[in-house]
């Protein structure tokens, strides 16, 4: 995590730089602030990986004689049958059409978000999924 920390860190430098430049040069707002933008968000990216790295153990992509095979393993537990994405899709894809074709679409698709939402949240706290 150290190397990601230190990538974004240098990505924020440069795109500080550029967005510098970028806005003396062409004085144009919108194309500064968005350069802006992206380098608060690159800073936050930076400082988050490398705060987290000094508080975990060190990867194998820390360790410059580390092989591919030294950072095999389980990464996490994922859900592999899941419905609630799909209910969380539709009622986005409801709540975006809404803005196209009226506000009145978004009272529609609240519901299906939130029960997408709770659904994903309360997974593995009921049913047969309960013991995993």
């Amino acid at each position: 995590m150290k190397v990601q920390g230190r990538m974004f860190t240098w990505l924020s430098v440069f795109i500080l730089i550029m967005a510098i430049v970028y806005g003396v040069w062409s004085k144009e707002p919108a194309g500064t602030t968005a350069l802006f933008l992206a380098f608060g968000l690159s800073i936050m990216i930076g400082f988050y990986l490398g705060f987290t790295a000094r508080r975990v153990d060190a990867g194998a992509q820390d360790n410059k004689e580390a092989d591919v095979a030294d950072d095999a393993g389980e990464l996490g537990f994922f859900s592999p049958h899941s419905w609630q994405p799909l209910a969380l899709g539709v009622g986005g894809a409801i709540a975006f059409l809404g803005v196209a074709i009226g506000w009145w679409l978004l009272y529609f698709s609240a519901p299906i978000i939130l029960i997408g939402i709770w659904g994903w949240v309360f997974e593995y706290y009921r049913g047969e999924n309960r013991t995993q």
